[in-house]
């Protein structure tokens, strides 16, 4: 079984289409058998949401989210 470019595309314009702009900078990989979620948010929260945004509409495939939450500086 190859990778769904469908499924990639379902997942990716998921995330494109939230109206958190941290969500739409992730990157989007898969296999035959999973998904993964890649980048960087500012929060725990905005990780879990990009989580639950893109469940729906995973298919038979397993989501690994690697998304790292990096806590942003005041530059101080």
């Amino acid at each position: 079984m190859s990778p769904s470019p469908r499924t990639r595309s379902r997942v990716e314009q998921a995330l494109r289409q939230s109206a958190l702009p941290a969500l739409r900078k992730l990157a989007v990989a898969e296999t035959d058998a999973e998904v993964v979620l890649t980048g960087s948010v500012s929060s725990y929260y905005l990780k879990q949401l990009a989580q639950e945004t893109v469940m729906p509409v995973l298919g038979e495939r397993e989501l690994f989210n690697r998304v790292l939450v990096v806590q942003q500086t005041n530059g101080r």
